[in-house]
């Protein structure tokens, strides 16, 4: 079903709830058989009745988004409302609530239904998931309600809403995904009756958009079944944290001349590595795994201001698992908490991507790098004595590891 119909669709939903019906946006029996609509929540007293005839979701995301008073929070799809009333009781009157629609219809009746409910710290803003009309850091949570499985452009919606979200901030959506092999007409056949017109992602993919957006600390849990592999689930993330004026992201191919600049810095200083000149980014990227490579960023100018990347160790399967990271900090920037943040991120992402080891060799006269590596749980594994000459000098290497959680 193309855009423009999906909102025609909604836009009935919400005349007839307008008129005072209660609507569903799938067969009846499977909506009240799949746990959509006001199923999933605990206190429904205080809202409206337009706001309760109107809901349509297939969980409750304000239950799992932890918000916390004074905090703003955007719900993408807030049809007629009911999440982001329940949100704004949340965050209390020193927060805000954002609904985001794109049918005039919804946006309507959501305003109207938070009329009725006396409700000041909410608006409403007309636009679509894919493109929306905040600026960036504008949020601290992001929920959902069956919403992103509509969209055509599921990984322009996550892109967006890490743009969106503040560092530190959450991602807790409720939403249809699929789970096994299942014939694809007989899923096709499920997707149609639970109303999931554009096609939900599978786990995994979800995970993978997720992750390329930016996302660590995922986890996707299962809620109901429908059949054929067809689920509803909560999807849970975190945009990764980090100090004022700072911003984590995955690395882009425009961060190359910064990064390599900040490479080179690096390796000025005699104590990075037995490299003297910082390859092309053609060979930088070669040799990078491309779901581990992460920068920091001014999130006032956008400038890098330090990276961390991987390599994988050997082809051989059995070392599938074993990365060498590489972790680099501008000279101007190295008493910032840089370092650290970049390496939590990468650990959380390391891990989620299934890698169960971390390694690296460092010089012993760094030791900073050291001591921060021990701080985030590597251990020293042993000294290669002598291992290589680094202008014209035989140099140790303090080589070091970090075991996953599940390694």
């Amino acid at each position: 079903m193309a855009h423009d119909e999906i909102i025609d669709r909604y836009s009935g939903l919400a005349r007839a709830a307008a008129g005072g019906e209660r609507i569903v946006d799938c067969g009846t029996d499977a909506f009240e058989q799949g746990g959509f609509g006001l199923a999933g929540y605990d206190d429904i007293s205080a809202l409206p009745e337009g706001a309760v005839r109107a809901s349509l979701g297939c969980g409750n995301p304000v239950a799992v988004a932890d918000l916390r008073p004074g905090e703003t929070v955007l719900d993408l799809g807030s049809g007629g409302g009911i999440d982001v009333l329940l949100s704004a009781r949340r965050v209390g009157p020193r927060g805000m609530a954002y609904g985001l629609d794109a049918s005039d219809d919804m946006l309507r009746l959501a305003r109207r239904n938070t009329r009725e409910a006396g409700v000041t710290n909410v608006e409403f803003l007309d636009g679509s998931i894919e493109d929306i009309p905040l600026p960036a850091h504008a949020v601290d949570a992001i929920i959902s309600n069956c919403v992103i499985n509509l969209s055509d452009d599921k990984a322009a919606v996550l892109a967006e809403a890490f743009r969106v979200l503040r560092p530190g901030g959450r991602f807790g959506v409720s939403d249809v995904v699929t789970d096994g092999e299942v014939a694809p007409e007989r899923r096709a056949a499920v997707e149609q009756r639970v109303g999931c017109v554009a096609g939900a992602l599978s786990v995994e993919d979800y995970r993978s958009l997720l992750r390329a957006a930016g996302f660590t600390g995922l986890r996707i849990t299962l809620t109901a079944d429908h059949g054929d592999g067809v689920h509803s689930a909560i999807v849970q993330a975190a945009k990764p944290a980090i100090g004022p004026g700072l911003e984590i992201r995955p690395m882009r191919d425009a961060d190359a001349a910064q990064v390599l600049t900040i490479y080179q810095a690096g390796l000025d200083t005699g104590q990075a590595s037995f490299e003297t000149t910082a390859p092309s980014w053609e060979g930088f990227t070669a040799g990078k795994l491309a779901h581990l490579r992460y920068v920091t960023t001014d999130a006032q100018t956008g400038e890098v201001v330090g990276w961390i990347a991987a390599s994988a160790v050997s082809a051989r399967p059995v070392y599938a698992g074993v990365v060498e990271h590489s972790i680099y900090v501008h000279p101007g920037c190295q008493a910032n908490g840089i370092g650290r943040a970049l390496l939590t991120v990468f650990i959380d992402a390391a891990e989620d991507a299934g890698v169960w080891t971390i390694q690296s060799g460092i010089f012993p006269e760094n030791t900073a790098s050291i001591a921060l590596h021990q701080a985030l749980g590597f251990r020293v594994v042993g000294t290669r004595e002598r291992i290589g000459r680094h202008h014209g000098t035989w140099r140790d290497v303090v080589f070091i590891e970090r075991r996953s959680s599940f390694g």
